[in-house]
């Protein structure tokens, strides 16, 4: 079987979980297999996004006073979760005082609100609303779930935790409908350095049998920045891209990845594409 990688381009703080992912479907299709003489792919990490939560205490300040009138919150992703929770250093139902519904886009979140207990309550359980469809875990699939749950959106207050500079389309549609939305940033993302010797491993690799899973569209812009200011544009030509979203997708073919797969969000959806792809990987010629 040929040698292959694959490239996980997450945080550092939530790469773990996936890699012990894939490393254990593995172990198990060679343990199933062992007549096929299965060759672990090569698992490389570059995370070309750092997640800093914030600590300024106005934010903590501005995030209960918002929580006090507030009709819905939306967390755009795990991390807005995990940081807006340090932020408040409190039981979440004691900052509004209510059981206020929550918007996440998908599972990944759905499961960090479970482990700050939120939606568990014994007394009024906090109403957590998400898209049924694993097709439809993003920002369209959570307007389709929630944008019914009212009579009237208008004079409805909505708080939407996210980092710097996240994507205005919910809000878009919220306002439209009459929603009065306020944005807190709960956390910034900080580009991988062009300098950080995390590049050269896996710049090095061979990108015939590479497989680099995509989870953020800024991370692959900056993934083709780099690449344009070591005048490597065609660095990425015979490598493959996985991506959980169709805007990560666009990014991927933006900046020159030769193919570009597609597959539901969250980490099983993940596994299962990249089990996939070294499957086929192993069938072709060496």
């Amino acid at each position: 079987m040929k040698s292959t990688t694959l490239v996980v381009t997450r945080p550092s703080g939530q790469a773990s979980a996936l890699t012990e992912a894939l490393q254990t479907a593995i172990a198990s299709i060679a343990a199933s297999h062992p007549e096929q003489g299965w060759q672990a792919p090569q698992i490389l990490a570059l995370p070309l996004l750092t997640i800093v939560p914030k600590s300024d205490p106005n934010v903590a300040a501005a995030i209960r006073t918002a929580m006090q009138t507030a009709d819905l919150a939306v967390f755009v992703s795990p991390n807005a979760i995990e940081c807006t929770m340090r932020l408040l250093g409190d039981d979440w139902q004691s900052i509004a005082q209510r059981p206020i519904p929550i918007g996440v886009v998908g599972q990944s979140s759905y499961h960090a609100l479970e482990r700050h207990g939120i939606g568990r309550e014994v007394n009024l359980p906090t109403p957590i609303w998400m898209p049924g469809n694993p097709a439809q875990w993003d920002s369209e699939g959570l307007w389709k779930e929630i944008q019914n749950r009212f009579p009237s959106w208008a004079g409805r207050r909505v708080v939407v935790f996210r980092g710097d500079g996240g994507r205005e389309w919910l809000a878009d549609q919220l306002q439209s409908v009459g929603a009065q939305v306020e944005a807190i940033a709960v956390y910034s993302r900080i580009p991988l350095s062009e300098s950080s010797p995390q590049w050269e491993k896996v710049l090095n690799a061979d990108t015939d049998s590479a497989l680099w899973i995509l989870t953020s569209s800024e991370a692959v812009r900056h993934l083709g920045a780099v690449l344009k200011q070591q005048c490597r544009q065609d660095y990425l030509a015979s490598a493959s891209a996985l991506c959980p979203h169709h805007n990560i997708a666009r990014s991927a073919h933006e900046i020159g990845f030769g193919v570009v797969l597609e597959c539901h969000s969250g980490d099983a959806a993940l596994v299962s594409a990249a089990i996939t792809w070294l499957e086929a990987e192993s069938k072709k010629p060496h």
